[in-house]
């Protein structure tokens, strides 16, 4: 079934709003951030990362940022470039703001982390001048990202792009991505988010994501409650994330899917979302039954937590279809399927 109806005369797949930012991995494996020496440079940003994963896939997709005006903003424009994801709302920022940076650690085949350098931070500087409503009648979809919301001027521009977007009958999707830089206050987060999660035709996140958009609705805190009243507003998908446990799809029918992660050696523990939601979405946009739409998610997922990279390493329809092929050969034709 599709839940969700797009133009298929639309210019781009889909348009993204949000955090771009630059990635520091390290190469010397683990040891703590203190001890590391030696770090891969890659394009970041949760929106960021998936935009790439949906052009890898062969969507077409714009965007909306802000970014520094120096060669760090320049690395930006032409990784995504070259990946055939247009440029013309990405603006340099005119006082200096740097484009954030992500130091992430990797301390052992078990637990890794991030440490996120964001004050003022060129991301959050987009402004509402900088959202053109002509640029979004040109796609299916606009995707929100969370981070986007934490700050003037760039929960302005936001909150316009997805007003612009419900005018237009443009569907919005609303990865909550829940970063903790930045915000004032928890009141505040369940204001912003929530204000954009009405709008929402496909809402992604984690539980604890979905409990600080819920504060002042009076959930119970479960997730069936939680798809209920969302259904009740305006989504047709919400997909609420467990981590290991794995996630679960609620549609506006009635239905839901539970999908589990595909066994793999891990190398770190963040960027697998962005690989689902790219994967997932996809998927969305092809048509597809959801549980197949999830399943190519939850493989994609695998795949960059398995990986020294997110946007560099996202995987192509091929490499997915055949990671998906192996992991069944080898576990079983239902390992993913809750």
């Amino acid at each position: 079934m599709n839940y969700i109806q797009f133009d298929q005369d639309k210019k781009y797949d889909m348009i993204l709003l949000g955090r771009v930012a630059v990635d520091l991995n390290p190469v010397d494996y683990y040891c703590p951030l203190s001890e590391s020496t030696t770090f891969k440079r890659y394009l970041g940003g949760s929106p960021a990362n998936i935009a790439v994963g949906l052009a890898r896939l062969g969507k077409k997709c714009g965007f909306f940022a802000r970014v520094s005006d120096d060669e760090l903003g320049t690395f930006v424009e032409n990784f995504f470039k070259n990946e055939g994801i247009d440029c013309s709302h990405i603006t340099r920022c005119t006082n200096g703001e740097k484009i954030g940076l992500t130091f992430t650690e990797i301390k052992s085949e078990t637990e890794s982390s991030i440490t996120m350098y964001r004050n003022e931070a060129a991301d959050l500087k987009l402004d509402v001048a900088d959202i053109d409503e002509e640029y979004i009648k040109q796609t299916k979809a606009l995707l929100i990202s969370g981070t986007s919301l934490c700050e003037s001027p760039s929960r302005e521009a936001a909150l316009k792009a997805t007003l612009l977007a419900k005018k237009n009958n443009i569907p919005v999707i609303f990865d909550i991505d829940y970063r903790a830089y930045n915000w004032k206050s928890m009141d505040e987060i369940a204001i912003y988010y929530s204000a954009v999660a009405e709008k929402a035709d496909i809402i992604l996140g984690s539980r604890e994501e979905f409990d600080l958009t819920e504060k002042f609705i009076g959930l119970d805190g479960t997730d069936e409650s939680s798809a209920k009243y969302w259904h009740s507003k305006n989504a047709k998908i919400v997909i609420i994330k467990h981590g290991k446990e794995g996630s679960t799809a609620y549609t506006n029918d009635g239905n839901s899917y539970t999908i589990k992660p595909f066994p793999v050696k891990l190398l770190k523990s963040f960027g697998g979302g962005d690989g689902y939601a790219s994967a997932f979405l996809y998927g969305i946009l092809e048509g597809w039954d959801m549980w197949d739409a999830l399943e190519f998610g939850s493989a994609s997922a695998a795949m960059l937590v398995a990986s020294h990279a997110c946007s560099q390493d996202m995987p192509c329809v091929d490499a997915v279809k055949e990671f998906i092929k192996k992991e069944k050969a080898e576990y079983g034709e239902m390992v993913a399927r809750g």
